[in-house]
């Protein structure tokens, strides 16, 4: 090496070139399923506190749907259609 001069070294970066999609479980209102049946399914089959599935059905009654979970699609496919097989409507949508 010369006197005076450096020898710089290249460092690599990672760069995130790809990405896993999240998804959300939609619950849709309808006039047939219970504030309860509604609350019961949720604690049950998303793992929620009562307190968040009794907002969360406020929430789907007064808006008429709501996000009830996100996360990544195999994750949240089970749990939707475990709410749809107890007749709740819920859809299983990309996230914005």
């Amino acid at each position: 090496m010369v006197p005076g001069t450096e020898t710089l070294e290249e460092t690599g970066v990672d760069v995130l070139t790809d990405f896993e999609k999240l998804f959300q479980i939609i619950v849709w209102n309808d006039e047939v399923n219970t504030f309860e049946w509604v609350i019961e399914t949720l604690v049950e089959v998303c793992g929620h506190t009562e307190e968040q599935a009794e907002q969360c059905a406020m929430l789907i009654h007064t808006k008429g749907k709501y996000a009830v979970k996100n996360g990544s699609y195999d994750d949240l496919k089970p749990l939707c259609d475990a709410i749809t097989d107890r007749g709740i409507g819920a859809t299983l949508e990309v996230m914005a």
